[in-house]
């Protein structure tokens, strides 16, 4: 099971011992349950109103606090009735009960105030604007009516002789709040009052705020389309009447509201379908500006077993849940790919303990079950999760799983372990993503933006520009609507985040996300200009970007690395480094003026430093698993399976980070070589260099050319190596091969670029030093002469390498000669 649920209030474990032993167990049945006893309300102080008979089928309320775990008793009514609707003041000095809408006085028992005398459905709720609060002389009191308005009632009190009274409880004041409504929702922990306006062919969602001051307005107004032909009002967290939820709920308006810290806002509702084997709903992102109606294809169906769907907010995701068929949790901040949001069916959607659809979300990850009067803690277990993960046989469950294991868990190391272990044996599996990619840019994500507000907006989440997959039984269409307007002043908070994601929308949010595409042409041109371009200003600014982020990430990591990287220089990494830098730090200035310079350059380098860390994290994962050490540098045996694992898994790491263009550690390119050289046959090894998937560097190939003896086979690895080297690269290493394959190489080589030099003018300068012993072999001796003159006019190739001159020709080319004629070279 997926979603964890944890019993935070259960009417038989935290009430029903309590009445017990205060002897109301008379009005329980045999089995200690009454269908007398059940919730009313939950107030945002974490107390829940609760009403049972007593002996004498007296009627009480009750109150149970879920922070001290206690019980108390409110008040008691002499006679047989039904709550519907009860709320309690802050200072629990007043009651409110729907029983002619009575207003009492509870501390101590004094007076009853009638606030309206007719039998009708009336709902109470009094309003906590103040957290913490628990002295205070006036309460404020909504009151719903039938007759669809809302009021909002002023109560003062005073205390008088140890007793709290109301004053002027002739005339309380009150403030019309809304008129002409079908459907309100009351937001406990905000204090905000949601509520739908119907038009002819479409409602207008209103929402008015109320706040610390005691004053309230009317801060939100979005037109949904959604025809609503009820005539009964519907409400939803103002109380839970039993009767009404079991008789009425179901042929009623189901929708509701939910809102996320992220400043998301859903609204939710269940559609009529004309199929009797599909059901339909529709979640509406307003913080987007689109809907997106779906129709699930039910597995079962027997009409007699089909409920209403149920809808959960869990803050980053919104749950849509249908009993013994299926949980769909919907991704409130990324919804616009349905890859990241996951739907479960059969043994994953169960939940044992909401058998039934009669539950609200009172809180935000929290459900009450109105039907059984318990109310418990929902999360996603990450557990679950990992198991869902790894049994997935569609790249949409693995991608939605895996998403929702690195965003909605955030940053935890064992997590992040059995991830890596889950990539590293899945890598030839997804076929519409690359793993890789999606753990190291949702990483980078989740770990930079509780930095700086909006950094959300500006950094990727994914790899995917679409997705064209889909999820069986289960239709998606997707609808453009208008955006909420706000109108609000110096509102922080929810108000503010909403406020920013609809200003995203206006300015067109997804290319406001950093991308890599100018980095990669930029990255191209510099690499392929010309030694003597490399050191201009702008490149010299490049590389001290780059060291700035390799000097970063030392300060994290200052124990012994197990994985020899970070031990050299690279100079196309550093360069790509050092690009990323710039051009992401140009990217947010553009975007977070108001953030100042200092903290984007350190938000940047944070960014490519974590980059880098992530990589060396999965490198370090896999060391790990498959039991590997230094070793592999040693070329005089061949490489272990475990070694070969690695070898295909750092393919698979250069492969994405070509596609995302990142850079790498420095130091990975010669691991990989030398992986490659201990664990493939020499003509795939040769293969992989040709098309680019191993790149030869210095470290790796001087240390391959000194180490192997030259046998045979050793010779003809090293050759077909020196042949593939650059020429800058050419330069550095062929000196650690002492061999006369190595010297006649570098000896052709060294006459074609003098004769390339070689110009009209005729030196009459001294011929330089030769050979102790004179040849006399008349084509060679013009040669190396038409050689020194050259080398006399100021040209000379290996400038680096003193010891490649005329001399070093002329004596290649004997020994050449010599061992071509057989003869011996003394």
């Amino acid at each position: 099971m997926l979603l964890h649920l944890v019993a935070e209030f259960d009417l038989q474990r935290d009430v029903v011992p309590w009445l017990a032993a205060r002897g109301w167990a008379a009005a329980l049945d045999t089995s200690g349950k009454s269908s007398a006893l059940y919730v009313v309300n939950v107030e945002r102080n974490s107390k829940i109103i609760y009403t049972w008979k007593g002996n004498e089928r007296n009627t009480h309320i009750g109150l149970y606090d879920l922070q001290t775990k206690q019980n108390e008793h409110l008040y008691m009514f002499e006679r047989d009735l039904h709550i519907i609707s009860c709320s309690v003041n802050n200072e629990r000095t007043l009651l409110v009960s729907k029983y002619l809408t009575l207003l009492i006085e509870i501390h101590p028992i004094n007076n009853v105030r009638v606030l309206k005398a007719v039998d009708s459905c009336v709902q109470v709720q009094f309003l906590y604007p103040v957290e913490g609060r628990n002295n205070s002389t006036e309460s404020r009191l909504l009151l719903v009516s039938e007759d669809k308005y809302i009021e909002q009632f002023d109560i003062h009190v005073a205390e008088e002789e140890h007793k709290v009274v109301i004053q002027n409880s002739g005339q309380l004041p009150r403030a019309r709040v809304a008129d002409d409504l079908i459907w309100a929702q009351w937001d406990m922990m905000e204090q905000r009052l949601f509520y739908i306006v119907p038009k002819e062919s479409r409602s207008t969602l209103k929402c008015v705020q109320f706040y610390p001051d005691e004053s309230f307005n009317s801060i939100l107004e979005s037109h949904l389309d959604i025809s609503v032909n009820d005539t009964q009002l519907k409400l939803v967290n103002f109380g839970y009447d039993h009767c009404q939820d079991q008789d009425v709920a179901s042929k009623s308006l189901n929708l509701q509201v939910f809102t996320s810290k992220a400043g998301g806002l859903c609204v939710c509702c269940s559609l009529a379908s004309d199929t009797p084997d599909e059901i339909r709903y529709s979640i509406y992102f307003l913080h987007k500006g689109y809907n997106k109606t779906f129709t699930v294809s039910l597995e079962r169906t027997e009409s007699h077993q089909l409920k209403e769907v149920a809808f959960m907010n869990l803050d980053y995701y919104v749950a849509a849940y249908l009993p013994g068929q299926f949980l769909h949790l919907l991704n409130i901040e990324h919804p616009d790919l349905l890859c990241y949001s996951l739907f479960l069916t059969g043994e994953d959607a169960r939940i044992d303990m909401l058998q039934n659809c009669s539950i609200q979300s009172p809180l935000m990850s929290t459900v009450l079950d109105c039907h059984v009067g318990s109310m418990y803690a929902v999360s996603i277990s990450d557990s679950a999760l990992l198991q869902f993960l790894q049994n997935s046989k569609q790249d949409s469950e693995r991608l939605a799983a895996l998403h929702c294991a690195l965003l909605y868990f955030r940053h935890t190391e064992d997590l992040e372990m059995q991830i890596i272990w889950w990539i590293s044996e899945n890598l030839s599996t997804c076929h519409s993503f690359d793993p890789i990619q999606e753990f190291i840019i949702a990483s980078l994500y989740c770990r930079m933006c509780p930095e700086t507000h909006n950094l959300d907006k500006l950094l990727p989440y994914t790899s995917l520009l679409d997705w064209i997959g889909i999820i069986p039984g289960v239709t998606c269409a997707t609808d453009i609507i208008s955006l909420p307007v706000l109108e609000f002043q110096n509102s922080k908070g929810f108000w503010e985040k909403l406020n920013s994601n609809l200003e995203s929308v206006k300015y067109a949010e997804p290319h406001l996300h950093y991308h890599s595409n100018v980095l990669r042409r930029e990255w191209r041109n510099l690499s392929e200009e010309r030694e003597e371009r490399r050191t201009t200003a702008y490149l010299r600014n490049i590389f001290e970007n780059a060291k700035k982020v390799l000097s970063h990430l030392d300060t994290w990591d200052s124990e012994e690395r197990l994985v020899p990287l970070f031990q050299e220089e690279d100079y196309q990494q550093q360069l790509l480094m050092g690009l990323m830098v710039a051009q992401l730090k140009d990217h947010l200035m553009r975007h977070l003026q108001y953030v100042g310079k200092k903290k984007i350059d350190q938000i940047v380098l944070d960014y490519v430093a974590n980059l880098l860390n992530l990589v060396h994290r999965i490198m370090k994962e896999v060391w790990r698993r498959y039991q590997l050490h230094s070793c592999i540098f040693c070329f005089d045996e061949r490489g272990s399976t475990g070694e070969f694992a690695v070898f295909h898994i750092m393919s698979r790491i250069l492969e994405a980070a070509s596609g995302m263009c990142m850079p790498l550690p420095p130091g990975f390119h010669t691991l990989h070589l030398g992986l490659g050289v201990r664990c493939l046959p020499l003509h795939t090894l040769l293969h992989y260099i040709d098309t680019g998937v191993l790149h030869l560097t210095e470290t790796c190939v001087g240390k391959l050319l000194k180490d192997l003896d030259d046998t045979e086979k050793n010779e003809k690895l090293k050759f077909s190596i020196v042949m593939r080297l650059p020429e800058a690269l050419s330069q550095k290493v062929r000196q650690y091969w002492n061999h006369p394959i190595n010297a006649n190489f570098i000896a052709r080589k060294y006459v074609k670029l003098l004769l390339e030099k070689l110009g009209n003018r005729q030196s009459s300068s001294p011929i330089p030093e030769r050979l102790s012993v004179p040849v006399e072999f008349l084509p060679l001796n013009y040669l190396t002469n038409m050689l020194a003159e050259i080398e006399n006019q100021g040209v000379h190739p290996y400038e680096k390498q003193d010891h490649v001159n005329v001399r070093f020709v002329e004596e290649t080319a004997l020994k050449h000669t010599m061992t071509f004629l057989g003869l011996k070279y003394s």
